[in-house]
């Protein structure tokens, strides 16, 4: 069952065409992407920065255990109205935090205009594209994390 807070931002439909972007990104690249959307915070995590619980997340999703390190998680933190994209230490070394940073800006104007499905497809597709640059599709290469988006109270 979906929480209805969730309600506010995604429809069922949206959040199908958001697994299916993940999926069509992972195609053409042995990289991970991975969607984790949490309504709120938990109590004992009210003084944790986003990045402390997008790690958490990262580690939770077992995305660091990819055979490459080459996994990527948008997690959204609802109840905050925040989000933070988190790469594996692999792929940082190659494309700098910078990067990610360019990438949320432009989520974010499409969040700020009520455009949350389309501001998600767009960083799947950005990061899509650079895991593609530099970690192509191998031949020995399975999907390693799920693409369906996770959804937590």
């Amino acid at each position: 069952m979906k929480p209805k807070f969730l309600y506010n931002y995604f429809t069922d439909d949206e959040l199908l065409r958001i697994s299916n972007k993940i999926k069509n990104a992972e195609r053409q690249t042995s990289g991970e992407i991975a969607v984790s959307i949490r309504e709120y915070r938990k109590i004992l995590e009210k003084k944790k920065s986003l990045r402390e619980l997008a790690e958490k997340e990262f580690l939770r999703l077992e995305i660091n255990k990819t055979k490459q390190g080459t996994g990527v998680l948008i997690f959204l933190l609802l109840s905050d109205r925040q989000f933070y994209i988190l790469a594996d230490d692999n792929i940082n070394k190659i494309t700098g935090e910078k990067v990610w940073t360019e990438i949320k800006d432009i989520m974010q104007e499409k969040f700020v205009c009520g455009e949350f499905c389309k501001g998600i497809l767009y960083g799947i597709d950005e990061i899509g594209k650079i895991l593609v640059q530099h970690f192509p599709l191998r031949p020995d290469d399975t999907n390693e994390i799920s693409n369906r988006v996770v959804i937590q109270k």
